[in-house]
């Protein structure tokens, strides 16, 4: 009942999936992703957009295209099991990302891709993580369709700042420093007092030799959380390194 989706538009399906047993762990009545931007498991990234919508498909996914080696939490799925997934297409749709938005649905854009970065990261595959860390950035920095109202601004503000923090923890685990230094640097010119992105920045800084920088950076993040064992910790490094040897 029509074509099946192109590269970049946007799907609407219903999906159940079942471990072989038939027990069921996944119920959504209406999942929406685009294919290829890693919001969803492999089995539905390559077999949605062989689907018409009206279509119902059945899809036996070995688990490197379910829920991987671990398996899942949310849903409950064991680690290294396959997975029946009994798939309808409901409808499909030009992509969201280049069209002028509500406010409220590039929150919900944002905020969807982001929880699937963490799903990626959390099992190690942090280039898929960054993949949906940026993408997410892309739903939040998107056009609107109106001016967000105060409330919206404040939200959209502080998805921008996780989701820069969560890069540049993508872009250590990829051995990436340099950028994970921007990464936290874009993340201070939103929101200059985050404690999280001063601490990183500051553990950068000092990684590179930079070390009256990463002290300020540092001493700064301390006055933000004067408890913090980590900050005490990385400050009395740098002290050290700078302190001159003693002379016998």
């Amino acid at each position: 009942g029509g074509p099946r989706p192109l590269p970049g538009q946007e799907v609407s399906v219903k999906v159940l999936g079942a471990l072989e047993d038939g027990g069921l762990v996944e119920r959504d009545p209406r999942l929406i992703f685009v294919p290829g931007h890693g919001d969803v498991v492999q089995a539905l990234e390559l077999g949605v957009p062989t689907m018409q919508p009206g279509e119902v498909s059945f899809f036996l996914a070995a688990f490197p295209y379910a829920y991987g080696r671990p398996g899942s939490r949310e849903p409950d799925v064991p680690p290294e099991v396959p997975l029946l997934f009994e798939v309808t297409l409901l409808e499909v749709r030009d992509g969201p990302d280049p069209q002028p938005l509500p406010p409220a649905v590039r929150l919900r854009l944002g905020s969807q891709r982001r929880e699937r970065g963490n799903f990626h990261f959390a099992r190690g595959d942090f280039a898929a993580a960054l993949r949906s860390y940026r993408l997410s950035l892309r739903a939040l920095d998107g056009p609107a369709t109106a001016p967000p109202g105060p409330e919206e601004e404040e939200e959209l503000r502080e998805q921008r700042v996780k989701c820069l923090n969560n890069c540049a923890a993508a872009e250590l685990k990829l051995g990436r420093a340099e950028d994970a230094l921007a990464a936290c640097e874009a993340a201070l010119r939103i929101s200059p007092d985050n404690g999280r992105a001063l601490l990183r920045r500051g553990q950068l800084l000092a990684e590179q030799g930079r070390d009256a920088e990463a002290a300020l950076v540092l001493r700064r993040a301390l006055e933000l959380d004067p408890a913090s064992k980590v900050i005490h910790t990385e400050l009395s490094r740098l002290a050290k390194r700078q302190s001159p040897p003693s002379s016998i």
